[in-house]
């Protein structure tokens, strides 16, 4: 991170008192040309002290969120499947994809939330992107395209609720190239943290890391999949937190590791050993695993009453990205984030529809019964 000269302290120090005054009253009180505030006023811009048209100011913990934005379709069939013929179903539709979730999730908690993403010039870009308008994230940085279709998962599930088919449209998301995040660059820069998804190519997930490494933000990637984690740059230095879960780490690292918490901490520590800050992995009951600086500490899951799983690991990414910032304890951001995934179990709704930072202090009393377990170093 460059630190800003004593001209541009003393002048984001004007902008700060008041917002509103011309670029001639600020020459006039630092002693400079009217050309020369000009200037430093365009890169105090382009490195995301300011925000473009009257020195809009970022909030402080200001996070954007980059990735993708999917319509999710869920149908369950009346009575077992047949092949070949029209089934009978139950249809729902909602808004899905894993940074848009941690986005809205974020926002509902009270941060705020920038978003960076595609749609499709269609219906359901234009209701998701109002959808995310409403909740309070600002989603002028997500783009519409013409030509695309907006991104869409469709589950087909058998009564008992098992999966059947699983299809998938996600070929926009080609289109979150690194053009992209230079078109975004003001409000990247601006972040007090990026959280990035593995929906982005692999080449933008590298720029993305380079740019952190010359940046102020912190940076957040989730694998999303075992295919997608394969995106990310084997060096991942610049990574200052990593979630994935053990079977994303296997197919990361090549190697197969068994579903247990030794196994996880081995997994967790070689991550944190090819360059990633902090690594969050999580396996299922097994709980999660933190490690960071050569070390890890295990925390168990919180019991809930599920209802539908969809959801609860972008919540548990939202919910400790949100209290990392507040108070950057790791732990304890990670085990309210474990709470907020939990509650999200609790509910068919992929956000749920109840949180914010009250409900959370409404329920830490959860976290009192996992506690009396014990956290697990290992």
């Amino acid at each position: 991170m460059s630190e800003l000269s004593e001209t541009e302290t003393a002048l984001l120090h004007l902008i700060r008192e008041n917002p509103f005054a011309g670029q001639q009253q600020m020459a006039d009180q630092l002693g400079l040309s009217r050309s020369a505030v000009a200037a430093h006023v365009v890169k105090l811009t382009e490195r995301g002290y300011i925000l473009g048209r009257g020195y809009v100011l970022p909030g402080e913990d200001r996070i954007v969120a980059l990735g993708g934005a999917v319509i999710d379709r869920k149908y369950v069939a009346r009575a077992p499947l047949i092949a070949g013929t029209s089934n009978p179903v139950e249809g729902m539709r909602s808004f899905g994809g894993v940074a848009r979730n941690v986005a809205e999730n974020l926002a509902m908690l009270g941060a705020s939330v920038g978003f960076v993403s595609v749609v499709g010039a269609d219906e359901s870009g234009r209701d998701l992107t109002r959808h995310m308008r409403e909740r309070g994230v600002d989603v002028s940085n997500v783009l519409s395209l013409a030509d695309e279709r907006t991104a869409e998962y469709a589950a087909i599930l058998e009564p008992t609720g098992d999966l059947a088919y699983g299809i998938a449209d996600m070929a926009i998301f080609d289109r979150l190239t690194p053009e992209l995040l230079e078109n975004a660059g003001p409000a990247l820069a601006a972040a007090r943290l990026v959280f990035g998804d593995c929906n982005l190519p692999a080449e933008a997930l590298a720029a993305l890391i380079e740019r952190r490494r010359a940046g102020r933000f912190d940076l957040a990637i989730d694998a999303v999949s075992t295919p997608k984690v394969r995106r990310l740059p084997q060096d991942l230095e610049g990574v200052d937190l990593l979630f994935l879960n053990l079977d994303e780490a296997s197919a990361f690292l090549g190697e197969t590791f068994s579903r247990d918490v030794g196994s996880m901490r081995a997994a967790a520590l070689r991550l944190n050993a090819a360059g990633a800050g902090a690594v969050i992995l999580t396996c299922g009951t097994s709980g999660v695993v933190v490690a960071t600086h050569g070390s890890a500490f295990s925390l168990p899951v919180v019991v809930a009453q599920p209802v539908d799983m969809t959801g609860a690991g972008d919540a548990m990414i939202a919910g400790t990205l949100y209290y990392y910032l507040q108070n950057a304890d790791l732990r304890e951001a990670v085990r309210r984030g474990g709470l907020i995934g939990s509650l999200t179990t609790e509910t068919p709704a992929s956000v749920h529809p109840a949180l914010s930072a009250r409900f959370v202090e409404a329920n830490l009393h959860r976290l009192e019964t996992v506690s009396n377990h014990g956290d697990t170093l290992v």
